[in-house]
């Protein structure tokens, strides 16, 4: 019987040595879990304050844009305006430089498609309305080759009936 105790009692200290790993496991897991969602939680937050920030330089540079583009650079008649261009685009910042550079060379590319497709269109009229005038001259040829023989026959007839008639 005492062997049964003995082997009873190294079971249940077996069973607590288990339950003991298994509860240090546990805590474990729960430690991992609350370094994971700290972690998260810190991303998640620093991506809100990135996005915040990002709204609010979009905003400030979309106003700038707006009065970019509403001012008018003064080009006046005296021939002063590279000056006052020049002082305009030294107060200006770089980023900002850049910025207005980047869409004048959009807006030239634009509009020399534009002026492309304009020459093109011009082209393809004039040649249209040269083979246009041509046609109209070679019926113009036609008609009078042909009503050229009716109308000598016609005055030909006219000049027999006034001379018959006399």
């Amino acid at each position: 019987m005492t062997q049964d105790v003995r082997q009873w009692l190294a079971e249940i200290k077996n069973l607590q040595q288990k339950l003991d790993a298994a509860h240090r496991e546990r805590d474990e897991a729960y430690g991992s879990a609350a370094n994971w969602r700290s972690l998260y939680e810190t991303e998640a937050q620093q991506r809100r304050n990135d996005a915040a920030v990002a709204q609010q330089q979009l905003q400030a540079l979309t106003i700038e844009l707006a009065r970019l583009q509403s001012e008018k650079l003064p080009i006046s008649a005296t021939g002063d305006a590279p000056d006052k261009l020049q002082q305009q685009v030294a107060a200006l910042p770089p980023d900002e430089l850049q910025t207005m550079l980047v869409q004048t060379l959009v807006e030239c590319d634009r509009l020399a498609q534009d002026l492309v497709a304009e020459q093109e269109e011009h082209t393809k009229t004039r040649q249209e309305l040269t083979a246009a005038l041509g046609d109209t001259i070679e019926q113009l040829s036609r008609a009078r080759t042909l009503k050229t023989p009716e109308t000598s026959i016609i005055r030909a007839e006219e000049s027999g009936e006034e001379s018959n008639g006399h």
